[in-house]
């Protein structure tokens, strides 16, 4: 029998932004750690990126580290899942922070271009961590704020991810542009041991819901597989769970190395490029943060609204890639990266907001997992591939970006295409939220 959906929430007001940080200490912890490691995070991207170009001058090495960024969560997404659901999730984040604090430091041994492989594994390293806190961060989000907080805590962590990748970016590009790219890694490593720390101060109980007995990988499988069961068996919660990866695949991870030979060979400014790289980025998180921003005023939290933001999102994403294409100047093509980013920031926060709605909370960190297992692969597709097209077709960056503008628009077309069959209305909960008949 399929566990039922959660309870449908009270009739009260959500509560405000503002309301929320001054009024949830756990929140605020929590939300301030999410501050300063993604500061890190930026700084490390940016100056990896830069990096590889520096000593390799190949665009498909430079696929390869996003390629590796992507695959290395999903190798770990089953054991993830399963550690969220199990274990302290408060816990889990704190090991995964000085983990990443330790292997972010060997960064600075990758001076040659013979010394590539140390930083491909390092990084994955460091990503197979970051496969179990990101889940582990989704699913803790419920434990820490009430339902009336949720909207606002999702929409938060959501604008702040995007407020850093802005701010992030911009300083890791003028870091590594004025000062070279090894201190960038420094930086990222304290940022981690901030994080956990702040995470530390918080009080509220995280466990997950099944039963920790039985540590042996095969046992953990098992809850693994009978988390994917549940998402056989809810084909609606199934179809937002593949909403990232298709964003992922058709625009999120070719544009990454888009971006990189935008910057090292187009529009250079610093050392490899890492400047305008930099700006950039930070131009995609002032997108990724208005969009859902503007989205959720649109939507609430109403299910059938948010269902239709999805392929809202991929619309906007195209017109942003189309925009960008001709490679007329600079600004156009940060107008373009501008709207791409509005367009995959929406589609982000709305498909977290509707898991967080509707999945129960014993099923909630192997969902989460799923997710971003299926992102990071998609992610990867997408990196690989435009790095093969770049390198070894005449397809070239305009041609490539419009064929990434086409993709964005089929996987519109086929979220549609589900909307129309109605599937959706097989859950009661959806009715009942969304006021429609």
């Amino acid at each position: 029998m399929a566990p039922p959906l959660i309870t449908a929430p009270p009739a009260e007001s959500p509560v405000g932004y503002r309301q929320l940080v001054s009024g949830n200490r756990d929140f605020r912890y929590l939300w301030f750690g999410q501050i300063v490691s993604l500061l890190g995070d930026w700084f490390n991207l940016i100056a990896s990126a830069a990096l590889i170009t520096l000593l390799t001058g190949s665009g498909l090495a430079v696929g390869g580290l996003f390629v590796v960024r992507m695959l290395a969560p999903f190798v770990v997404s089953p054991i993830a899942g399963v550690l969220a659901d199990r274990y302290d999730r408060r816990r889990l984040l704190i090991v995964t922070d000085i983990a990443r604090a330790v292997t972010v430091l060997g960064f600075l041994l990758v001076r040659r271009a013979e010394d590539v492989w140390l930083l491909y594994t390092l990084t994955a390293i460091q990503l197979a961590f970051s496969g179990v806190f990101f889940p582990t961060r989704n699913a803790i989000l419920p434990d820490v704020v009430s339902q009336r907080e949720l909207g606002a805590a999702n929409a938060l962590s959501s604008a702040t991810w995007s407020v850093m990748l802005a701010v992030g970016a911009a300083l890791g590009g003028l870091v590594a542009g004025g000062w070279g790219l090894y201190p960038a890694f420094v930086i990222d490593s304290l940022t981690f041991v901030v994080s956990a720390w702040l995470i530390a101060q918080v009080g509220a109980e995280t466990r997950g819901q099944i039963e920790a007995a039985g540590a042996a990988l095969s046992q953990a499988l098992r809850q693994y597989v009978d988390g994917l069961s549940y998402l056989w068996r809810r084909p609606d919660i199934l179809i937002i769970v593949a909403s990232k990866g298709a964003m992922g695949l058709a625009v999120s991870g070719a544009f990454e190395v888009i971006q990189v030979s935008l910057a090292e060979q187009v529009f250079v400014i610093g050392e490899g490029g890492s400047t305008s790289l930099g700006i950039l980025y930070m131009t995609a998180g002032v997108g990724t943060g208005l969009g859902p921003i503007a989205a959720r005023w649109l939507t609430g939290d109403r299910l059938r609204p948010l269902r239709f933001a999805l392929p809202a999102g991929f619309v906007i994403a195209a017109g942003g890639l189309l925009t960008i294409a001709p490679l007329a100047s600079f600004p156009l093509v940060l107008v373009g990266g501008l709207l791409r980013a509005v367009g995959t920031g929406i589609n982000w926060v709305m498909a977290t907001q509707l898991l967080l709605l509707l999945v129960p909370n014993q099923f909630r960190g192997r969902v989460f997992a799923t997710e971003f297992a299926l992102f990071t692969l998609a992610t990867a597709a997408g990196a690989g591939g435009m790095g093969f097209l770049l390198d070894r077709t005449d397809l070239g960056i305009e041609g490539s970006l419009r064929l990434l503008a086409l993709l964005s628009l089929l996987a519109a077309g086929l979220w549609l295409a589900w909307l129309a069959l109605g599937s959706y209305r097989d859950h009661p909960l959806a009715d009942e939220r969304t006021g429609s008949g």
